[in-house]
């Protein structure tokens, strides 16, 4: 046997080094693989030894971690919901790093960022909807002026991402997205520890979004950023974090609606989402109740107790109700609803792993291939239904089939997706818009929906019921979706009747 090599041993190497368990070349005053990955190096930062020494832990072996930054590592502030155990894995440490040690290099950044912000990033975080964009150009920023600064580095830290977009190896938007970011937890989640309230409830949702649109887009450089979108372990990695910052914003809006629901800022985005009308009634026929099929045996087999099978049985047919609607609108950015939607108990299946759950959610990514051009969704129908795709067996007979929609989208070439390739023709999108009842605005939906929440909060407190329970916003988002569906469906039978009585009289 050949003699090994002699190499010689770091043992001056910085400590994110170290504690990463690889070699560190001693550059001063920034090592290689910092400034390769953008990130503070504690030659350069003696302040930053003990903040970093906790950090760069190995990646745990589960599909959760997907979306993580090494450049930040900590915990996150929890959920503001019902129960707020549930965190948002997008950066960890959130303890702000500084950018460079130049002040002046730092303030040509922020005038940077805060300019591209205002000039074009703006007019990319709204779907269709010229109102949502002037907030989002003029009226945020003013708002972040008057003392949020993890409003007005949740600005930044987007901007950066967005510019790092055109150019994905400038270390110095890398540092900047990061920082910002980081920075942003960090205050963003103090605030939350002291309660939301009528001065900061506008602020907390806005910042919950752009954490949103952050998470989302930071998949783009998941490759860049952590070597691959796939888990050591399991291959594809789920972007759960997706969800659970879109269920942040869910929650800050149930959390605090007493306030937002009067805020001139928030409601006009709210209603720029178009009415969200579901069908929950079973009766008609839907594009995508296929994967509907053979639920009930699926619920005998995994869910024993019969509150679970309420939840998840309620759970996969929430989530294809919401699929069929933004299927018959998808340019109106209905399928981004999808995220914030869903219930816990579905986020819960697909961390489980259910074929189910998985085929439904390439079918949501699917959707999602009309918004390609949007630069915080490029790409997302194509990379991920193939990673879910990755997931399955191609000569499984139940489920292979039923993806094979999700697939001819995310592979279709063309911009514009034919009628008989989509399944529903584009053009109808404005006639099917225009059969929403009066009450079906998304601020109305959402007014009912705090209504039920606290009368259930109220009960629960009341009965000393556990923080076990199911999410009450869960049960009270289905219940309404229930009623609205039976309410629609007994319009459309009224208005049939109608028609026939006209027919007659003629």
């Amino acid at each position: 046997m050949p003699p090994r090599r002699s190499h010689k041993k770091s043992r001056a190497g910085c400590r994110r080094c170290k504690v990463r368990k690889i070699k560190c070349d001693e550059v001063h005053p920034r090592c290689g693989n910092c400034w390769k990955h953008g990130v503070a190096c504690d030659f350069e930062h003696p302040v930053l030894t003990d903040a970093l020494s906790p950090i760069e832990s190995p990646r745990p072996e589960t599909s959760t971690s997907s979306c993580v930054s090494p450049s930040v590592n900590s915990t996150l502030p929890p959920t503001p919901s019902v129960d707020s155990d549930t965190p948002l894995p997008l950066y960890r440490n959130p303890d702000p790093l500084p950018l460079t040690t130049n002040s002046k290099s730092n303030r040509m950044m922020e005038l940077k960022l805060l300019h591209h912000y205002t000039t074009i990033t703006c007019e990319t975080l709204s779907i269709s909807s010229p109102v949502s964009e002037r907030i989002w150009r003029d009226t945020v920023p003013n708002l972040a002026f008057t003392g949020a600064e993890f409003l007005a580095d949740a600005l930044l830290a987007v901007s950066a991402l967005h510019l790092r977009s055109h150019t994905p190896q400038d270390q110095d938007l890398i540092r900047a997205s990061h920082a910002y970011m980081a920075s942003t937890l960090s205050e963003y989640g103090a605030r939350l520890s002291k309660g939301i309230n009528e001065s900061n409830a506008e602020a907390l949702f806005l910042t919950a979004a752009l954490i949103a649109f952050q998470s989302t887009a930071s998949r783009i450089f998941t490759r860049d950023d952590s070597g691959d979108l796939k888990d050591r372990s399991d291959g594809y990695a789920l972007p759960l974090s997706w969800f659970h910052s879109f269920q942040g914003v869910k929650a800050i809006v149930a959390s605090s609606w007493q306030w937002l629901r009067h805020s001139g800022i928030v409601v006009p985005i709210i209603e720029s989402q178009p009415a969200l009308n579901l069908d929950l009634s079973g009766h008609s026929a839907n594009f995508f109740g296929h994967l509907l099929a053979g639920v009930e045996d699926e619920i005998l087999s995994f869910d024993e107790d019969p509150a679970s099978q309420v939840l998840t049985r309620q759970a996969y047919q929430h989530a294809v109700a919401v699929l069929d609607w933004a299927h018959k609108i998808p340019h109106t950015g209905a399928p981004l609803v999808f995220l914030a939607t869903v219930s816990r108990r579905f986020v819960e299946l697909l961390e489980a792993r259910r074929p189910r759950a998985l085929a439904i959610l390439a079918s949501y990514f699917g959707l999602l291939k009309v918004l390609d051009g949007v630069w915080w969704l490029r790409g997302v129908a194509r990379r991920e239904v193939m990673g879910i795709i990755s997931l399955f067996d191609p000569d499984d007979e139940e489920w292979w089939p039923r993806l094979q929609w999700p697939l001819r989208i995310a592979l279709y070439e063309n911009d514009i997706i034919p009628p008989d390739v989509w399944g529903a023709d584009w053009a109808g999108d404005n006639a099917f818009l225009d059969q929403t009842s009066p009450k079906g605005g998304f601020v109305s939906h959402i007014e009912l929906l705090s209504q039920m929440f606290a009368t259930m909060q109220n009960n629960m407190s009341q009965n000393n019921m556990s923080k076990d329970m199911p999410d009450a916003l869960d049960v009270v988002a289905h219940q309404d979706a229930l009623a609205r569906s039976k309410a629609h469906e007994q319009h459309l039978l009224l208005q049939n009747h109608a028609q026939d009585d006209t027919q007659s009289t003629h």
